[in-house]
């Protein structure tokens, strides 16, 4: 199939597509012509390309997952799941990094409505 109808079956763009293959992620045969064709597994392929990206991974971190859709093996399984794991790690301690500097705001937040308060008070 082509592009096109890779993209509409797998829901993506084109262009994510193009980018996909830039990255590595995806790769397609060409024609004579120089257009790119792809197989029916590249759709199901594509779609987990999609399911790690919306989960936060890295173009990077998704390369180093793709071996266990390749190459299925408990090996390949166990090296996932233990970047997976690194992910979320550095997930959890960034979202706790945003919470403490929300605080911080809210902490400004308050003490510029007091001295906005008081400002009026004294007027």
């Amino acid at each position: 199939m082509r592009i096109g109808e890779l993209a509409a079956l797998a829901g993506v763009s084109v262009r994510s597509l193009r980018y996909y293959e830039e990255q590595g992620l995806l790769t397609s045969t060409r024609s004579a012509g120089g257009q790119r064709h792809y197989t029916q597994d590249d759709v199901e392929r594509v779609a987990f390309i999609q399911r790690l990206y919306t989960a936060g991974l890295s173009s990077r971190t998704v390369t180093e997952l793709l071996p266990c859709l390749d190459s299925p093996s408990d090996e390949n399984s166990d090296a996932a799941m233990e970047r997976m794991a690194k992910e979320r790690d550095r997930l959890s301690t960034h979202i706790e990094d945003l919470l403490r500097t929300r605080d911080a705001l809210d902490v400004l937040m308050v003490a510029a409505q007091a001295h906005r308060d008081a400002r009026q008070t004294a007027a």
